[in-house]
């Protein structure tokens, strides 16, 4: 199982709604995360600057980072946008992690 761990960042008048839109996750989005592998995942939210650090599991990172070329995950991203950083194409601006400890 490989492990991921990103830094996202939220617009700062909206930390409320970003959690709350997570609260709501769509039900074929929940579903597609599974199908792509996606399993442990948790976001955490830093209220003092906007930086969340999401962290997740999947068996084959290659086959999870092909989620973004579907409609579903594209259509998330579009929903979120207005709630966060994001690049040209509406992802999130994401900052990968490099992992240096991990107690088994």
């Amino acid at each position: 199982m490989k492990r991921i761990a990103q830094v996202m960042y939220i617009n700062p008048d909206c930390y409320d709604e970003y959690a709350k839109r997570h609260a709501e996750i769509w039900p074929e989005m929940k579903k597609l995360l599974k199908e792509y592998g996606a399993t442990n995942y948790s976001i955490y939210l830093n209220r003092d600057n906007g930086q969340t650090l999401a962290y997740l599991e999947v068996p084959d990172i290659g086959t999870y980072n092909a989620i973004a070329k579907t409609d579903t995950c594209q259509k998330w991203w579009h929903y979120m946008a207005p709630v966060m950083k994001t690049n040209s194409d509406e992802s999130p601006i994401a900052d990968d992690l490099e992992e240096v400890f991990h107690l088994n």
